[in-house]
């Protein structure tokens, strides 16, 4: 079996959402006093890679404590959008390049070349955005979800963060941001497993996030 970590390791120098406190990973127990090893992590729900649920923008929605396991796993297809310039628009022409296997596919993961960005300040710029034909294709095809290697699914300055309402508003649909190595997937369907931190009412979550051959 073959599987590739798509999750970016959690410290305290990593990028956040602007606004939002880095997480903290302080020494709770210690070798030398207590005989073992803890550590109290303090972060918010959305840090790293991670997952929003419904609930993350609409208070009667669904969160993701609330959804099935199976809602985590699937057949994933990774889109290409490499080339898309800086600010460019993800189109539905773009992903309908490759064919049924975008219907087929549980989860459509955009490979922006972002996370190679990651850790500088050229991780909050103007990342490429899906359009809302490709939103409306998400929806319409049933997707359990989709994935970014950027930080949201809509820009950083849209406040009113279209997109998301719109695939929460009546949806039971994740998004998944901040994903990495998304270049090492090629461009077949593959198994996708992003499973969520369980907590009580849980806006949103980190993951842990791979893909998977037999």
């Amino acid at each position: 079996m073959k599987i590739i970590d798509l999750t970016h390791t959690i410290n305290e120098s990593m990028p956040v959402y602007p606004g939002t406190e880095p997480p903290k990973l302080e020494p709770a127990s210690t070798y030398e006093k207590d005989g073992f090893r803890e550590t109290l992590l303090t972060m918010f729900s959305h840090t790293g890679t991670h997952m929003d649920a419904p609930g993350h923008l609409f208070p009667e929605r669904t969160t993701l404590d609330e959804f099935d396991v199976a809602q985590f796993a699937g057949k994933a297809l990774v889109i290409d959008c490499r080339d898309v310039p800086d600010g460019g628009e993800i189109t539905l022409e773009r992903v309908m390049q490759y064919g049924d296997k975008a219907e087929k596919a549980d989860f459509l993961l955009f490979n922006l070349g972002w996370d190679k960005k990651w850790g500088s300040d050229e991780y909050f710029g103007d990342y490429p955005c899906i359009n809302d034909d490709v939103v409306d294709f998400i929806i319409n095809t049933g997707k359990k979800g989709l994935g970014f290697d950027v930080i949201g699914v809509d820009p950083i300055p849209d406040a009113m963060l279209v997109r998301h309402r719109k695939l929460f508003a009546e949806h039971e649909i994740v998004n998944i941001e901040n994903l990495k190595n998304l270049d090492k997937c090629g461009d077949e369907l593959f198994t996708f497993l992003a499973l969520p931190l369980k907590f009580e009412n849980s806006d949103g979550a980190p993951v842990r996030a791979v893909a998977l051959w037999e």
